[in-house]
């Protein structure tokens, strides 16, 4: 009796020891990180946030704190950055120091900070090294994949066509076929649209792509530890991690025994190949399990935030008609109807391009960014962020931020054009992030969203169930993803 009530005195006087320490270490920052609510011990800001609406969770408290500030998601220590100014002076102006990739937990539970999207230090810079390289090799950015765009578009309108101006969910549609652009480059090969191993594989990535927007997804941010251990839909985002890590790895396999090193297929036999080159260096970067998270996240990522954006986008065009009718004339004046839209033709398309640009801006794909790291204590302003340090570049505070978007809330292809109807750049267009670690598929994403957009309109016009101002361009949830409304359209012949 005596020993266990000294066991249950030890206990508490070890918890009461480590919250004392925990509370001290962070008395110890303050004054030096950016300010930000109190946070308790374990579970940090938890109370004041909005698992549901986390990203306006973050921006309310930027109202009070600024544009820099500290939050505590669970035990995780972040630096919140909001708006233009700040964000560009962090991963632009000092990019080197904010180059480290922070967490993104429920992706890290798969890749373990191995692969090209989650990994830092000189891993990362290897196999991006690499990635950049290969892609280019593949014909990324280059007539080759234009032509595999436009190969992949030609099957696309002939599944829409099959609908017969039916009602349609859209979104496995386009799904499959900016996968198989994506496939093409990494597995040597497109799948057909009714292949039941593909359409799974697509299901598990949108099912683990939504699970990140959800307030499950957030609040597995928080306090991954505990909760990857306990029953929840997490469980079921981890299983379908699992299926797509089984997917790659057998396609791995299957490269494995039919590899030429003399005439690399795809990407997958790129990396064998410089497996083999390696394999005498005991610190090599090359090996499976780089290989296999990197093509799960390439190719996941090639095909989720696409995909949804022109999912959204579809959406976003329905709602408003006059902006259709002006994509639609404009592709009859410059491409007419009787030719494949070809990348070139932009040039003289600043309407769509002002259009493509404010529905990637309006559907606002990764809000927060995929988290940074500071790779040694680092200065910011007149903060002191010690190295380690988890870093959120609120991506849609740049998307948004008024100083840049004359009306940040509203839909309007404006944003992006000139006085003369000219297409402007505008340098609070970050979409793909910027500085060291900015999306090196940029280029790729950009041919798939005006090729298959103006492909799809030069043949098809939009019709929904709903008037124009019956439709809910509001997202379903906004997350570490944004994630647009479930709709049905038709698809009418022009």
């Amino acid at each position: 009796m005596l020993a266990s009530g000294l066991l249950l005195v030890a206990l508490l006087a070890c918890l009461t020891m480590m919250v004392l320490m925990s509370v001290w270490r962070e008395r110890k920052l303050w004054g030096k990180l950016p300010p930000g609510p109190p946070a308790l011990p374990f579970i940090g800001n938890y109370l004041q946030l909005n698992t549901e609406q986390m990203y306006n969770s973050l921006m309310k408290i930027s109202e009070r704190y600024g544009p820099v500030f500290t939050v505590h998601l669970g035990r995780r220590r972040v630096v919140v950055l909001c708006g233009h100014d700040a964000v560009k002076e962090a991963l632009v102006d000092q990019a080197e120091e904010f180059s480290g990739r922070g967490q993104q937990a429920t992706f890290n539970w798969i890749t373990e900070e191995y692969g090209v999207a989650f990994s830092n230090g000189e891993r990362s810079k290897q196999l991006r090294r690499f990635s950049i390289t290969t892609l280019r090799d593949f014909g990324v950015g280059k007539r080759g994949i234009e032509e595999r765009i436009q190969e992949e578009a030609g099957f696309l309108l002939e599944a829409f066509r099959d609908t017969r101006g039916a009602f349609i969910d859209p979104n496995f549609f386009l799904s499959r076929a900016v996968a198989n652009v994506i496939s093409s480059i990494f597995f040597g090969e497109r799948f057909d649209y009714q292949n039941k191993e593909f359409l799974s594989l697509l299901r598990m990535m949108l099912g683990t792509f939504q699970f990140t927007a959800t307030s499950t997804g957030q609040l597995y941010e928080m306090f991954s530890s505990v909760m990857r251990h306990l029953p929840g839909p997490q469980q079921q985002a981890f299983k379908e991690l699992q299926g797509l890590e089984d997917f790659i790895a057998k396609k791995v396999e299957e490269n494995q025994r039919t590899l030429d090193p003399n005439s690399p297929r795809d990407f997958i036999d790129s990396f064998l190949i410089r497996m083999q080159e390696e394999q005498k260096n005991p610190n090599t970067e090359f090996h499976m399990k780089n290989l296999v998270m990197t093509t799960l996240t390439l190719f996941f990522a090639g095909t989720e935030t696409v995909s949804t954006t022109l999912r959204y986008g579809f959406l976003l065009l329905m709602k408003h008609p006059d902006v259709e009718a002006k994509v639609h004339e404009e592709i009859d004046r410059v491409i007419g109807k009787n030719r494949q839209p070809k990348y070139e033709d932009r040039a003289e398309m600043p309407y769509t391009e002002a259009v493509i640009h404010e529905i990637q801006r309006f559907g606002d794909m990764i809000p927060m960014g995929l988290a940074r790291r500071v790779t040694k204590d680092t200065k910011f302003r007149s903060f002191f962020i010690p190295k380690g340090t988890e870093v959120f570049p609120m991506l849609g505070s740049v998307l948004k931020d008024p100083k840049f978007f004359s009306n940040p809330e509203d839909f309007n292809p404006q944003h992006f054009l000139d006085e003369n109807g000219q297409f402007k750049k505008n340098d609070a267009f970050v979409p793909f992030s910027i500085g060291k670690r900015y999306c090196f598929g940029d280029n790729l994403a950009r041919m798939e969203l005006f090729l298959f957009l103006t492909t799809i309109m030069q043949n098809f016009c939009f019709k929904s169930p709903q008037t124009p101002k019956d439709i809910d361009v509001s997202p379903q949830s906004v997350g570490f993803a944004t994630i647009p409304r479930n709709y049905v359209m038709s698809f009418l012949p022009r």
